[in-house]
């Protein structure tokens, strides 16, 4: 199985139908770095606008520019970036109490996908770790983990109302 394919295996296990939206994919670009990694981050933004279910949260919402999602971006250090990943599929934004999914499963597909990408890729948040914001890419509550190792790119996307 190639590192696409089980790429796409584990980040699948980390979606949940409406609130987390996972992408995966392979740049195309040659030498592809924060600005196309925050193409694809956009896509997965349109992707949770054309869901019917957000619609009617998101009225005339439009994904943010790719330099705008560039400046929202934070780095996350790679050992800390699979018990982000597994955070953002499994807590619930708002009920922190509730689980998306179980947190064993989740930090289990979380490390896999984060072991397929390597120690030398890098990881991006809408997260703020100094002080604890968050720089929303909508005008819900939602929460970003981006990592690439420079040819395929893994995505998460939880999203919540209040």
């Amino acid at each position: 199985m190639g590192v696409l394919t089980e790429l796409e295996a584990g980040m699948a296990e980390l979606s949940t139908p409406m609130r987390v939206y996972v992408a995966t994919g392979r740049f195309t670009e040659p030498d592809p770095d924060l600005p196309e990694l925050a193409a694809r981050i956009r896509t997965l933004l349109a992707e949770v606008v054309a869901d019917e279910a957000w619609q009617r949260f998101l009225p005339g919402y439009a994904p943010p520019s790719t330099p705008e999602v560039c400046a929202a971006l934070e780095p996350v250090e790679t050992h800390a970036a699979a018990a982000f990943l597994a955070q953002v599929a499994a807590v619930d934004l708002v009920w922190p109490s509730h689980r998306h999914l179980p947190p064993e499963a989740a930090e289990r597909a979380a490390d896999r996908v984060v072991s397929l990408l390597g120690p030398e890729a890098s990881w991006w948040t809408n997260h703020d770790a100094g002080c604890g914001a968050v720089n929303g890419l909508t005008p819900l509550f939602d929460s970003l983990l981006a990592g690439t190792d420079g040819e395929h790119f893994a995505l998460a996307l939880q999203i919540a109302d209040d």
